[in-house]
C-alpha cells in the first residue's frame, strides 16, 4: 500500500503518453520521459535519469525476447556492442557522480541532457537521410519491394568500430539515459548499411538490455533512484507501449515521428536555457522550412515527395516495440 500511495497519477499519465509514442514509432523512451520529468514535473535531473533507467530495464527484455524467438538478432553484433557498452555505461555513472553533489551537478546534468537530446534529433535526421540513400540504391539495383526473407543479408562484424559504438553509447546512456536506441541504431546503420530493418531493431533491443542494466545498477548504487517515481512511470508506460504497438500498423507514424523530433528539439533547447522567444522562432522555422527542404531533397535524388509504406518493415517495428 505504501508503494501505491507514492504513485503520482500525473507522472503515470505522462508514462502512458510516452509509452504509447514508443509503441507507435519505435523511438526511445528515455529521450522523452527524462525531459518530461525535469521540465514538467520539476524532478531533479539525476533522479529523473536514475528512475527512467530502472524503468527501462524492466521494459526492454520483453521486446528483445520477441526478436530472439524470431531470429532477427545478429548475436555477433550484440556481443561486441556489449563488450564496449556495459563497462562504459557503469563508468558513465561514475563520471557523473565524480562531478560532485548539489545544484551544480544538477545544472551540469541538465546541459548533458540538452546535448543528448540535440544529438538524438541529429541522429533522426541522419537516419532519414540514410533511408533515402537506401531507397535510391534499391531502385537502382531493382530490389525495392522484395519480401523480408529475400532482402535479408548477412553482415560481417567489424569488431573495433562496433566496440567503439558500444563505448560511446554506454557513456551517454549512463550519464543521461538517452542513446540506447537513437544513437546506437544510427551508428549501426552507418557501419552496416545493408542490415535489414528488423535485424537492426532486434539487435539494438537485445544489446540494450545489458547496457541499460549496467547503467541502472550504477544509478541504483550511486544515483538518486526513487521507487515511487519509477513505479509511476511503469504503471503508465507498460500499457501505453502495448496499445501503441497495436495501433502502429494503421497510425500515421511518419507524422508522429516528425512531431516528436520537434518536441525533442524544443526540450533540448529549453534544457539548455535558450530564450523562449528565440526558441519559438527556431521551432517555427523548423516546422515550416524543413518539410519543404525535405521534399526538395527527395525529388532531387529522384524519389517521390512522400516515402511509400513498407508493410513488412512496419510489422517488424510494431513487434519490436510491443513491450520495449
Amino acid at each position: 500500500m505504501d508503494l501505491l500511495s507514492n504513485i503520482d497519477p500525473f507522472v503515470a499519465l505522462a508514462g502512458v503518453l510516452v509509452g504509447f509514442t514508443v509503441g507507435l514509432t519505435g523511438m526511445g523512451g528515455g529521450a522523452l520521459m527524462t525531459p518530461i520529468l525535469v521540465l514538467f514535473f520539476g524532478v531533479q535531473p539525476l533522479a529523473a535519469v536514475s528512475s527512467d533507467l530502472v524503468a527501462s530495464f524492466v521494459m526492454k527484455p520483453v521486446g528483445s525476447m520477441v526478436h530472439l524467438r524470431r531470429g532477427t538478432v545478429n548475436r555477433g553484433l550484440v556481443f561486441w556492442l556489449v563488450v564496449g557498452s556495459v563497462p562504459s555505461a557503469f563508468c558513465g555513472v561514475l563520471l557523473l557522480r565524480s562531478m560532485g553533489d548539489g545544484e551544480a551537478v544538477q545544472q551540469r546534468l541538465r546541459y548533458f541532457l540538452a546535448a543528448a537530446l540535440l544529438i538524438a534529433v541529429a541522429t533522426i535526421v541522419v537516419k532519414a537521410i540514410l533511408g533515402v540513400r537506401r531507397s535510391v540504391k534499391e531502385r537502382r539495383e531493382g530490389v525495392f519491394g522484395l519480401t523480408a526473407p529475400q532482402a535479408l543479408t548477412d553482415v560481417t562484424v567489424r569488431r573495433v568500430p562496433t566496440v567503439v559504438v558500444g563505448v560511446l553509447g554506454g557513456i551517454m546512456v549512463g550519464m543521461t539515459s538517452v542513446g540506447s536506441g537513437s544513437l546506437i541504431i544510427v551508428a549501426l546503420l552507418l557501419l552496416y548499411p545493408r542490415i535489414r530493418a528488423s535485424q537492426l531493431v532486434g539487435t539494438d533491443l537485445v544489446q540494450a538490455v545489458p547496457l541499460v542494466g549496467s547503467a541502472a545498477l550504477g544509478h541504483l548504487l550511486l544515483g538518486d533512484f526513487q521507487l515511487g517515481l519509477t513505479a509511476s512511470v511503469l504503471v503508465g508506460s507498460l500499457p501505453g507501449v502495448y496499445v501503441g504497438a497495436r495501433v502502429s500498423a494503421v497510425a500515421p507514424g511518419r507524422l508522429v515521428r516528425r512531431a516528436l523530433m520537434v518536441v525533442l528539439l524544443a526540450s533540448g533547447l529549453k534544457l539548455a536555457n535558450v530564450d523562449t522567444v528565440v526558441l519559438g522562432w527556431l521551432l517555427l522555422a523548423c516546422v515550416t522550412l524543413v518539410p519543404v527542404g525535405w521534399i526538395g531533397f527527395r525529388m532531387a535524388v529522384g524519389l517521390p515527395p512522400r516515402a511509400p509504406d513498407r508493410p513488412h518493415e512496419k510489422a517488424d517495428l510494431a513487434s519490436a516495440v510491443e513491450a520495449a
